[in-house]
């Protein structure tokens, strides 16, 4: 099965699915200039995963990071693992560190981690060697593949809701004292349960990340359902080195900037997919927008020679009074968002719509998440979600 590309116009989902109706069996290698995952099949099942070179996805670092060993334990594992050739897990075992239901439970969520993580890749060169078995897996599983494209779908939607309670990344969190609710109505679950012993008013969100014994979703998603359960909160910000000040206006813009351009470019390779690059009907109806400051939205890919310079474009927007600067900007973009995803309606039916807007929450996931505080000051997230509702809006009542 000749099957390789980039992530940019197939979609992780798109390929697992391709492989799991296949029934095929063979690695998958994904990378980009900085990362490397491998995934690996048996008749169209997950049944493992690995980091070519990311040491946070390393069992041992893993386990460090978590507290569950003693950097004088892994080093001493580690040494006995190279000088016996055997994997680090067995070493752990045989030096009666873990059992073997431990290391499984370990390396189980391991795979699982590097997996989910794919879904948010905007890009990544693909190939998948069809039958090429794992060399020196140390643990084997098997997900059904069409369980984990239901599952990786979901956790980008989620994650657009939790990160609208996740405070910034300098906050630390504490357990209330006095909670203002009956104990009797206390309904924790085991991940919640399990996160409180970690939350002891000194760490901050990233930090609680790197000492859960769960994975980073997992923790997320538990963090956020203590917060709106009222059973923890904020207590304060970490003091931070001295470092130079951002010019806020400016980190705004280009969050702005990089946000819409890769979702336009998103709608228009959808288009570009199912008619072909040359099909005039789309560029012809998005010439309507290339006036003003919309002209710096073209929807090229932001890797190509052709992407517009952020540096003419915050020109171009200096140049407006400070008042409607971002209200004249932000009702533009909205609009285009809008009309361009109703007009991929048009061309592609429900299906290409769809697979519009899903790319587009994919696309926006990563840079909505990397700047929290901006994002949430300024409405960002919650205006390119109300514009996308207008549209299924506006499409739902073309369809009765």
């Amino acid at each position: 099965m000749g099957l390789s590309g980039n992530l940019k116009t197939v979609s992780f989902s798109d390929i697992l699915q391709l492989l799991s109706t296949g029934k095929k069996s063979g690695l998958l290698e994904i990378q980009t200039t900085s990362r490397q995952k491998e995934v690996h099949f048996r008749e169209g099942s997950i049944i493992f995963a690995s980091s070519v070179n990311a040491t946070e996805d390393l069992l041992g670092n893993m386990l460090l990071s978590r507290g569950k060993i003693s950097k004088r334990d892994l080093d001493r594992a580690i040494t006995l693992h190279k000088q016996t050739g055997r994997q680090l897990g067995t070493t752990l075992v045989d030096m009666n560190i873990f059992d073997k239901e431990e290391i499984a439970e370990c390396l189980r969520l391991q795979i699982e981690e590097i997996v989910y993580n794919l879904f948010s890749w905007p890009e990544g060169d693909f190939i998948f060697h069809e039958g090429k078995q794992p060399k020196s897996a140390p643990f084997l599983v098997e997900m059904n593949t069409m369980s984990v494209v239901m599952e990786g779908t979901r956790r980008i939607d989620e994650w657009m809701e939790i990160q609208k309670v996740l405070p910034p990344d300098d906050v630390v969190l504490a357990v209330v004292k006095s909670p203002k609710i009956n104990s009797e109505e206390i309904r924790l679950s085991l991940d919640e349960y399990k996160l409180l012993t970690y939350i002891n008013g000194e760490r901050t969100l990233p930090e609680l990340i790197s000492v859960s014994p769960m994975g980073e979703f997992v923790t997320y998603r538990a963090i956020y359902r203590l917060i709106l359960g009222k059973l923890v909160e904020a207590v304060g910000k970490r003091e931070a080195d001295a470092v130079e000040e951002e010019d806020e206006d400016e980190a705004v813009m280009k969050l702005i900037f990089d946000l819409y351009n890769n979702s336009f470019y998103r709608i228009k390779s959808v288009v570009e997919e199912v008619l072909g690059e040359e099909n005039a009907r789309f560029p012809a109806f998005a010439a309507q927008y290339r006036s003003d400051l919309l002209t710096y939205f073209p929807g090229t890919d932001r890797n190509s020679d052709m992407a517009p310079s952020f540096d003419k474009f915050m020109t171009a927007v200096s140049a407006l009074p400070v008042p409607i600067r971002y209200y004249k900007l932000m009702s533009g973009l909205e609009t285009m968002l809008s009309e361009q995803l109703e007009f991929c309606f048009q061309l592609l039916g429900i299906g290409g719509f769809r697979e519009a807007i899903n790319k587009v929450k994919k696309e926006i996931a990563e840079p909505l998440a990397m700047r929290r505080d901006l994002v949430k000051r300024y409405s960002i997230e919650e205006n390119f979600y109300k514009t996308i509702k207008r549209a299924d809006k506006v499409v739902k009542m073309v369809r009765g």
